[in-house]
């Protein structure tokens, strides 16, 4: 679908830094975390709450309570009178979050939507499913995280599997993988340099993460966490996950925890509520499909093509492109079927490097996006990402700076 009238107020949104599974965040309630941390964004951008008349809450592993979403969520940050839906599409629920806020905006039954997604991997729900016709009574149950990785029960098979069902149709080597994760490690380098001057444009730093009470404060956390140093003789000693495949760890992306917003708006609202008003950054279009049964990966392209097709535009008018990897299959066969240079995308680092946490992770792509658009004077830019199912979702933006 193409989009008109939805805006982003320029810095306007926000991300934590990604923690690996198990890490720094495993043990906060990622929703009452979230809200905290968009409190803190939203008074240092000057934005007060009661601005805020819709909210778009994307959440894909459980909480305690979570059932109450985005009413929650806006009472937690002082808009009692706001609600709004929660949102689970995997891995494509920030492109869906932006798409439902922007429509809403669009058919101006409301003003001002945050979006926001949050989750944690770690620690995710242990599920039992009662069933009184079992034997004995005795119901199922799932990790909720895991076992879904494990195991797509339409496909029946794991997301590993689907990268290397798409390795090997497509000839994609182990080195081939390797080179562009050492590429695409030296462009998060890129993120970090001049004391993380880029990430700073966005990222809420430091973050002192406390303990249950809310009172002590643990530690404090400066930056991603779980990134791991990346050498072509690291990647070599690796062996691929599945027998006699293709993928290692090191050609994938790992689980984590965190959380990302922005707020989508009015053209007048958006100049309102910028940074700097003579910035304009629009969303244009948006874009699904699915892959055959088992090839995920191959997902991303057709995904990107009708979304630029729906905007009115080509590849070679993009300015900027963000992808959500999880494999390095995903961006190597999203090059070849757009016609890319690997490293004509992904500037300043990509999920394969910093991290999954599932909602958040395509939101974070999105707004990187934006700043790097913002820095190139402006332009086109396109994210695009797989989610479980075979399927993706893809986004549009115009940036328009001075």
């Amino acid at each position: 679908m193409s989009i008109e009238g939805a805006f982003v107020p320029y810095g306007a949104y926000w991300s934590t830094p990604f923690c690996r599974w198990q890490g720094s965040f495993a043990h906060l309630h990622s929703l009452r975390f979230a809200a905290d941390v968009a409190k803190t964004a939203l008074a240092a951008r000057q934005i007060a709450p009661s601005s805020i008349d819709g909210v778009v809450l994307g959440m894909t592993v459980p909480q305690m309570r979570s059932l109450y979403g985005g009413p929650w969520l806006a009472g937690l940050l002082g808009s009692e009178l706001v609600t709004g839906p929660t949102i689970n599409q995997a891995c494509a629920t920030s492109a869906r979050v932006v798409a439902s806020a922007a429509l809403e905006v669009a058919a101006g039954t409301h003003e001002v939507v945050l979006g926001l997604c949050c989750d944690r991997t770690s620690s995710s729900p242990h599920i039992y499913y009662p069933n009184p016709l079992g034997t004995g009574g005795v119901g199922e149950h799932e990790d909720w995280v895991f076992d879904s990785f494990q195991d797509d029960p339409y496909a029946r098979n794991s997301m590993l599997q689907t990268a290397e069902n798409v390795a090997k149709e497509c000839s994609i080597t182990r080195e081939e993988q390797e080179e562009l994760v050492l590429l695409r490690s030296a462009q998060y380098q890129k993120a970090l340099e001049d004391d993380r001057a880029f990430q700073k444009r966005y990222m809420v730093l430091p973050i002192e993460v406390k303990d249950g009470s809310g009172r002590k404060v643990l530690k404090t956390v400066e930056g991603d966490e779980g990134v791991f140093p990346t050498t072509p003789e690291g990647l070599r000693k690796l062996r691929p996950v599945l027998e006699g495949g293709t993928v290692t760890f090191g050609a994938q992306t790992y689980p984590a925890d965190g959380s990302a917003a922005l707020l989508v708006t009015t053209g007048d609202k958006a100049r309102e509520l910028s940074r700097d008003p003579g910035i304009t950054i629009r969303i244009l279009s948006f874009g699904q499909a699915r892959a055959k049964k088992g090839h995920m990966a191959m997902a991303v392209a057709p995904a990107a093509k009708l979304a630029l097709q729906r905007a009115g535009i080509s590849t070679d008018d993009l300015a900027a492109t963000k992808t959500h990897n999880p494999f390095a299959v995903n961006d190597i066969h999203f090059a070849r079927e757009l016609g890319l240079s690997h490293d004509a995308f992904n500037a300043y680092g990509s999920p394969l490097v910093y991290g999954h946490p599932q909602g958040p992770t395509g939101l974070r792509a999105m707004i990187e996006l934006i700043e790097e658009l913002v820095l190139a004077g402006g332009g086109n830019g396109l994210f695009s990402g797989c989610a479980a199912g075979d399927s993706a979702m893809a986004v549009t933006f115009r940036v328009d700076a001075g």
